[in-house]
């Protein structure tokens, strides 16, 4: 179905006005955002998601409105398994919390600007090369693959991206606010705020190579592979704060992901064989196989992302790492002073950090197995123990 102009310059400008309105009413003024607020926006743009994609189900058809809804679905998972990246990367460069929504808010203006691009590049060599789809097929293969490897977000490693920005983007070893650029000794230097979003900004192009052939895979619809991809995106900053201590929980979500994108790999392969036309292949004829339609695939991805998000829940070994995980995160912003310095934040992180102390005692001794580098974890509660007394001193004696 052919999309009108009008449509496309409605949905751009809608698109752009609710980016607009989270920057001035959200991010502008840096704060840490709370559950509510982030479980209200969330939820709020969830909802405009759900009722875009019944206004393409009434006006375009039952076939775009489960293509929109299959696409929205597949793109809003791999958004959530892209938080693990964001979380490692603001862990690295020690993002103040306060300025975290500023560096999702610019990964998700970069990551749409990025994607649209490789969209429009795609459906250009879809509609000139039918073998296109072969490639795409491998590519999901291979990504499906490399999220099945043990530690695939792994958060003491640094990626590429990472590294490289911090090797040939010398910059100050402090944050002034939220600027990109600060004066050191009477002279203009960048600040690691600059550094963080072209971290993001690097990754971001990473993960469309990844995305965009998987939601190809499932409608060649411009308009529905935009729209979907776009509104998965939309809310990704208020997700990141509602279930970022829960990300480390997710412990099998790779591997759902590695099934669906698998799954529409083969999907894409089958496509290709079907409308093949490359000579050394059946002589350049199509190939008989069966195609897998738009309704399956919807079903098989939101039964995947069911099954591994319960068992991840449901799992010890899943609460376990998430114990280790927040301890760790909630001793090194208590002990950071980059993170919140306010004593009723400070607090805050430092209770959090008792209680996930409490549980790990209780773990079984196999899921303690689970902290990384145990004499520096034991080191880094130590010395958060330690400052939390210093300031208990401190208040005491004024």
């Amino acid at each position: 179905m052919q999309v009108p102009l009008y449509v496309w310059i409605l949905t751009v400008i809608g698109i752009v006005g609710l980016l607009a309105f989270d920057f001035f009413f959200h991010v502008r003024k840096a704060h840490s955002p709370k559950l509510r607020e982030s479980a209200t926006w969330s939820a709020i743009y969830v909802g405009i998601a759900l009722v875009f994609g019944i206004g393409v189900l009434v006006f375009g058809g039952p076939t775009m409105g489960t293509e929109y809804f299959a696409g929205y679905v597949t793109e809003k998972a791999l958004s959530v398994d892209n938080l693990f990246v964001f979380l490692i990367i603001m862990a690295s460069f020690k993002v103040p919390r306060a300025d975290q929504q500023k560096v999702l808010l610019f990964g998700i203006v970069f990551s749409l600007i990025a994607r649209t691009g490789f969209i429009f590049l795609g459906a250009a060599l879809i509609n000139s090369f039918a073998w296109v789809f072969y490639i795409f097929g491998l590519i999901l293969l291979i990504t499906a693959g490399n999220l099945l490897r043990p530690n695939s977000h792994d958060d003491g490693s640094e990626g590429l991206v990472v590294r490289l920005a911090r090797k040939f983007l010398p910059a100050s070893q402090h944050y002034d606010g939220d600027k990109l650029f600060t004066v050191e000794d009477g002279k203009r230097v960048l600040t690691p705020m600059l550094l963080v979003m072209v971290a993001i900004g690097g990754t971001d192009i990473l993960f469309a190579l990844d995305s965009i052939p998987a939601i190809f895979g499932l409608t060649q619809n411009v308009y529905i592979v935009f729209t979907a991809t776009a509104f998965s995106l939309m809310g990704l900053r208020q997700l990141f704060f509602l279930i970022d201590e829960l990300l480390d929980r997710l412990i099998y979500l790779s591997y759902g992901l590695a099934a669906i994108l698998g799954f529409i790999g083969v999907k894409l392969i089958l496509h290709a064989l079907h409308e093949n036309n490359l000579q050394f292949i059946n002589g350049g004829e199509h190939v008989t196989v069966i195609e897998i339609s738009t309704g399956l695939s919807l079903s098989v991805i939101i039964g995947v992302l069911v099954v591994t998000v319960l068992a991840s829940i449901y799992s010890p070994k899943g609460k376990a790492k998430n114990m280790v995980s927040g301890a760790k995160r909630h001793a090194t912003e208590y002990v950071d002073l980059n993170y919140e310095t306010g004593i009723a934040e400070r607090e805050e992180i430092f209770n959090k950090m008792l209680r996930e102390e409490a549980e790990l005692k209780k773990l079984p001794e196999k899921y303690k197995r689970l902290i990384r580098d145990e004499t520096e974890f034991m080191d880094l509660l130590k010395q958060a123990h330690a400052e939390h007394d210093e300031a208990l001193q401190r208040e005491a004696r004024s």
